[in-house]
């Protein structure tokens, strides 16, 4: 009996072929970016349980919009579809790692200083204005925090899950969180984000933060949960649990469907912030 029929609830996993596999150190710490394109860097940030088939296809839109996508790898295997029982595994071990500050009270991820230093990195490399920072579920508001770092200057935040025990709260410490408005308000910084009206990982609650904390800088931009991809990967049907995934497991591939005028949207607000000249 083959893999496909043994696992008929799976699509393959995505080899990755047409990327560069690299290895960036930022201050000692070395981690594998998946690199692909010409243009201004973007840095897309996978969401759990990895760089799955959907976060690439993402990566993909981006590269072809005429970015050079830089995809870190995180947390995962690169590549897999995301299964419920591997990427359980891999939630509990990021919740517990030290890169990573899951819980209300913890204050900005460690991770975040390194994903800066590749921003800072791939600016170098690859010029332009600056750098797009898109963040996805677990690393969602990473892309607000990477705003501490100049390079960047289009950060989008979406559906962003962490503290995950406090819906009202923002991943970000109190200092962080001060530095990021003074950005809004020296150099005009905004911020796009993206949720589903019913997501119980991203709530009302949390935009109402951001928009707190930022301000008409903040674009906070809801979808009805009842237009999310019905069948999602297993991670998304029976962890997830809810319409989360706006761009990547619960987007839709139909003309004209809100997932992907929201996808256009994202292109155009890269677009318009990393390549003026292209507008």
């Amino acid at each position: 009996m083959s893999a496909a029929s043994e696992r008929p609830d799976e699509r393959p996993d995505d080899a990755i072929t047409d990327f560069s596999r690299r290895s960036v150190d930022v201050d000692g710490v070395v981690k594998t970016v998946h690199v692909s394109g010409t243009g201004p860097a973007v840095v897309l940030m996978p969401e759990m349980p990895g760089i799955s088939p959907d976060v690439l296809r993402l990566a993909r839109w981006i590269r072809d919009a005429g970015f050079t996508v830089h995809v870190p790898s995180l947390f995962g295997t690169d590549g897999a579809w995301p299964t419920a029982g591997r990427g359980t595994e891999v939630v509990r071990r990021a919740c517990v790692s030290a890169e990573f500050r899951a819980f209300a009270g913890g204050g900005t991820s460690p991770v975040t200083a390194w994903l800066r230093g590749l921003a800072r990195q791939a600016h170098a490399e690859c010029g332009g204005p600056g750098v797009g920072a898109v963040g996805l579920c677990f690393t969602g508001n990473f892309a607000l925090t990477m705003a501490l770092e100049p390079a960047v200057i289009a950060p989008v935040v979406n559906h962003p899950s962490l503290p995950l025990d406090d819906p009202a709260g923002l991943e970000i410490s109190d200092e962080d969180a001060r530095t990021v408005r003074d950005r809004v308000t020296r150099d005009g910084l905004t911020v796009l984000a993206y949720r589903f009206d019913n997501d119980r990982w991203c709530t009302g609650r949390r935009f109402d933060a951001y928009r707190a904390l930022l301000g008409d800088a903040f674009d906070g931009r809801v979808l009805p949960g009842s237009c999310a991809r019905a069948d999602p990967p297993p991670f998304f049907r029976d962890v997830v649990a809810t319409p989360h995934s706006v761009v990547t497991a619960h987007f839709v591939d139909e003309e004209g469907h809100p997932t992907v005028r929201a996808r256009d949207e994202i292109l155009a607000f890269l677009t318009t912030r990393l390549r003026p000249a292209a507008e």
